[in-house]
């Protein structure tokens, strides 16, 4: 009886492009399962090109059920320590040769069209965006999603809608008008 093993599962995972500019994260990383033994290995090996062996990783256990202290990854052991003052949106894994590696954990439960916006936001070089700022925008955009897509019932049912906010010119968010102060 001849026995097959299932080829490895890349790490879903998007990195900042090498350039000068420093952010507060080097990328993102969505993983398929809260299971970090099952998880950590492929994720490491996907890192060791660009940031050498990765010896130790921390994670705030608030997303992670089970956490344990020693992970076996190709040809060497990943040690893992919680911290419950991490972000709880971010893992850092740390390597001997290189240093620091700061990811985005999408949660694997997460749209396909949200963790490949959130990959995208995560990777862009220089940004200053905390991973939890970054959950926490994608969580106001798949609300405004979900609720634009309910919006033409109300369009239909209250005679329109009035229109969104300008953006602002430098930052791009939605300004909205103070009180007392003339529509923009």
């Amino acid at each position: 009886m001849t026995t097959t093993v299932a080829p490895p599962r890349s790490a879903r995972l998007s990195l900042t492009p090498k350039t000068t500019l420093a952010g507060l994260l080097d990328g993102a990383w969505w993983p398929r399962s809260r299971d970090l033994t099952t998880e950590l290995p492929p994720l490491a090996d996907a890192l060791e090109g660009r940031y050498g062996r990765i010896t130790r990783v921390m994670v705030n256990p608030a997303h992670w059920p089970v956490i344990p202290h020693k992970v076996p990854a190709t040809g060497h052991i990943v040690h893992v320590g919680w911290f419950t003052e991490l972000d709880p949106d971010k893992m850092i894994l740390l390597s001997y040769t290189i240093g620091r590696c700061d990811l985005l954990v999408i949660p694997p439960e997460t749209e396909p069209a949200a963790a490949a916006r959130l990959l995208a936001a995560a990777a862009i070089p220089g940004s200053c965006l905390t991973a939890g700022v970054l959950m926490s925008d994608e969580a106001a955009t798949g609300r405004r999603m979900r609720d634009a897509g309910s919006g033409e019932e109300a369009w239909e049912t209250d005679g329109g809608s009035d229109p969104p906010p300008p953006r602002h010119p430098v930052v791009g968010r939605r300004m909205i008008p103070l009180p007392g102060t003339p529509g923009r």
